[in-house]
């Protein structure tokens, strides 16, 4: 038993007058959060962070473990650090404005394969210059998962269609080259040789403009976007859902694993990453759920 651990139990009991079989629970969950965390003593438990905390959600969340398990155990961590900050053994809390509520309303938003097929199907439906940019743009989207910031910024000289690449820029500039699928490919060829040349002039660096001929803003293309999946029939989209979607099934498919998809998305931190794990547990309990003889 860790003694901060420790010292925060009796503190429950004496102070608060809690029960025996609360105090008990309170000691199961904060035992498992000491041993999934790896903390090995007490100057591990006061120097632990936020990004080890989440990880420990994490973990959680991959062992099944049912949304009201994982919110008390995560409201017994939070209790645990409230108490070392009080007691001024810690400075800051890292489980602060990590409510268990916040957190699952933080997971992403994702569209089945069959609603990327739709949404991606839309402005095929029509033959202006913008309708050949907004197809390039989500084909784009969805081939490289891009964040909208990203894609909006990219230039011309960013794309080696020869290649199958296009370069970008994440957060702190950090550079990166992502593959580019066939469809994708001709779907750019041919916006940047039929339809670009229509909207705007030869001296515009930006890849992608609006009907002014500069270039086009994130605000612009969500207004794009939002008309596309009213469209297709879809409710719930933000501009992040291509990348969100195009992460959970990669991570769904088996074909990339969690530190590949960490580089392909430009996450600087894995635990960034580690939230599609969440996503894809959920397909996993569904397909179970739909598939074991003994599941009903």
């Amino acid at each position: 038993m860790n003694r901060l651990v420790d010292n925060f139990l009796n503190y429950l009991s004496v102070e608060k007058g809690l029960s025996t079989n609360t105090i008990s629970a309170y000691r199961n969950d904060l035992n498992q959060f000491v041993d999934l965390a790896g903390i090995q003593n007490e100057n591990g438990l006061t120097e632990i962070d936020r990004d080890r905390i989440l990880n420990y959600i994490v973990e959680l969340r991959q062992r099944i473990y049912s949304p009201t398990t994982v919110a008390r155990k995560t409201a017994a961590v939070r209790s645990l650090f409230h108490y070392l900050v009080r007691e001024d053994i810690m400075k800051e809390d890292p489980t602060e404005n990590l409510a268990g509520s916040k957190l699952d309303k933080a997971l992403p938003n994702t569209l089945s394969i069959s609603q990327i097929e739709e949404l991606l199907a839309q402005p095929a439906k029509h033959s202006t210059p913008e309708a050949k940019r907004d197809k390039a743009m989500l084909e784009l989207l969805y081939a490289t998962g891009v964040r909208v910031s990203e894609m909006v910024s990219l230039d011309l000289d960013d794309l080696n269609l020869d290649d199958g690449f296009v370069r970008c820029f994440g957060k702190g500039s950090k550079e990166r080259m992502t593959p580019l699928h066939e469809q994708a490919i001709r779907d750019l060829i041919e916006y940047i040789n039929e339809a670009r040349p229509q909207i705007t002039s030869e001296s515009e660096k930006a890849l992608f403009v609006n009907r002014r001929g500069q270039r086009l803003t994130r605000q612009g293309f969500w207004f794009i976007l939002k008309n596309y999946a009213e469209a297709a029939g879809i409710d719930k989209i933000t501009p992040h859902t291509l990348r969100h979607s195009i992460a959970t099934h990669l991570l769904r498919s088996g074909k990339m694993n969690l530190r590949e998809l960490q580089e392909f998305l430009g996450h600087a931190n894995i635990s960034t990453t580690q939230i599609y794990t969440h996503l894809t547990d959920d397909h996993m309990r569904e397909v179970y759920e739909r598939s074991h003889p003994r599941a009903k």
